[in-house]
C-alpha cells in the first residue's frame, strides 16, 4: 500500500486566516477545545481577550510556527511565505489522553461527514457524544465521560 502524498497547503488552510511577517496561521474555532499551548507558548502573539486574538505580527514567521505545531487538535495550522505545506510528523503517532481525545500526528487522511480531510494533527472523539465528529469538542468533560468507560 502506497502512503498517502502529505497535505498541501489547501488542505491545512482552514478556518479564519491571520497574516503575519512571513506567515499565515489558520484557526478552526470547531476544533478548539482550549488546550492553550499558544495562549503559553507566545502570549504576545495568542491573546484570547483581544480582537483580533491571533496577532501572527507580534512574533517571528518560524516562533509562530513552532507554536502552532504544538496545538494537538489541529484547530491551529500554518503556511509559511513561499514555503511548502507543514511537514506531517513520522512516524505518524497516536495518543489517547486519560479521559479525553485520541490525538494524532502524523500524514492523517480522515473520513468525515464532509468528505475526506487530509491533516497533521487531530483530536478525534472518544466519547461518542462530540457535536463536530469524527473531532473532539470538549463534550467528554460535560457529561463526565472517562476513559474506564470505554
Amino acid at each position: 500500500m502506497t502512503p498517502a502524498a502529505p497535505p498541501t497547503n489547501d488542505d491545512l488552510a482552514q478556518g479564519k486566516a491571520y497574516t503575519g511577517q512571513g506567515v499565515t496561521v489558520y484557526y478552526d474555532a470547531r476544533r478548539c477545545v482550549h488546550v492553550a499551548n499558544c495562549v503559553r507558548g507566545l502570549p504576545e502573539v495568542f491573546r484570547p481577550k483581544e480582537r483580533p486574538w491571533i496577532q501572527a505580527e507580534n512574533a517571528g514567521a518560524q516562533a509562530v510556527a513552532a507554536v502552532v505545531r504544538t496545538c494537538p487538535t489541529g484547530a491551529l495550522h500554518y503556511v509559511l511565505d513561499s514555503q511548502e505545506a507543514e511537514r506531517p510528523q513520522e512516524p505518524t503517532e497516536v495518543r489517547a489522553l486519560p479521559d479525553g481525545p485520541l490525538v494524532l500526528r502524523g500524514n492523517l487522511v480522515l473520513d468525515t461527514p464532509a468528505g475526506q480531510v487530509r491533516d497533521v494533527r487531530a483530536a478525534l472523539c472518544r466519547c461518542g457524544q462530540s457535536s463536530n465528529k469524527p473531532y473532539c469538542d470538549g463534550t467528554h468533560s460535560k457529561v463526565g465521560w472517562t476513559s474506564s468507560q470505554e
